[in-house]
């Protein structure tokens, strides 16, 4: 029963699913909610999965892909991609490690901010309209929880770089263990993927390295630049390992 309040802790932290009343919130639940991330992400994965698939027998699938992924930003409120622009600003704009994080800290949206949400979004698309209907499906059920993995790699082996910040809840470093049962949930998905025949263990693959060299970059990046990471960089990280891994399973269908 503990272990079902986390993970519906994370699906109300992270989205804007509605939960049962009886889960009841403590503010240490937050600390360890983030093992479930990636079970989040299936959750998210599903529902824009269902939506391309239903739009996609009425409409083209570019707008079918337009479709899904807009559900996905309103089930998740765009939360990610906000962070993903912020990001976007702080490194673009910021020579400092104060700078970056002021900017970062600002709600308001600058030009590389606009500019990389704007190119996300269109590789992200223009992606998934590219690939045939099961290998979209089956790409959003991989992306959306990989991604989340990815991003919860950050909290488990990096350093919080604020002393507040929408992140701070879930900042208290991961133990091995918790980063375990993410992983697991990621594994679980791709065997099923694999077992199913929405994907070749070629594509896996490809988008496992993808995901694993984009998030090594942007982790050495935060490192550099703000000394670790915040709630934003986690939404970077998300965002731009789901891209690439649609790029990489794209490319392995040649």
């Amino acid at each position: 029963m503990q272990q079902l309040r986390l993970f519906f802790v994370a699906l109300q932290f992270f989205t804007r699913l509605p939960i049962p009343r009886w889960v009841g919130f403590e503010q240490d639940w937050l600390h360890h909610a983030s093992r479930y991330f990636p079970l989040v992400g299936v959750v998210v994965g599903m529902i824009g999965a269902a939506v391309y698939g239903a739009c996609a027998l009425v409409l083209p699938a570019p707008v079918a892909a337009v479709l899904s992924t807009a559900a996905t930003i309103y089930i998740t409120g765009a939360f990610h991609e906000d962070g993903f622009a912020d990001t976007c600003d702080g490194l673009g704009g910021g020579m400092t490690r104060e700078r970056v994080l002021e900017i970062m800290k600002d709600s308001r949206v600058g030009a590389y901010g606009a500019i990389g949400v704007v190119c996300m979004l269109g590789t992200k698309v223009t992606a998934l309209a590219t690939l045939p209907l099961t290998s979209a499906i089956g790409a959003m059920l991989l992306a959306h929880p990989l991604s989340r993995l990815c991003a919860t790699s950050l909290i488990w082996r990096m350093e919080y770089s604020r002393a507040e910040g929408k992140a701070k809840p879930l900042a208290e470093r991961m133990s091995t263990a918790e980063f375990c049962i993410a992983l697991l949930t990621v594994a679980l998905a791709a065997a099923l993927l694999l077992a199913g025949g929405l994907l070749s263990a070629q594509a896996v693959l490809a988008a496992l390295l993808a995901c694993v060299i984009a998030t090594w970059w942007l982790a050495r990046k935060f490192s550099r630049r703000i000394g670790g990471y915040t709630g934003d960089c986690l939404g970077a990280v998300q965002q731009l390992a789901e891209a690439v891994a649609y790029i990489a399973i794209l490319a392995t269908l040649g």
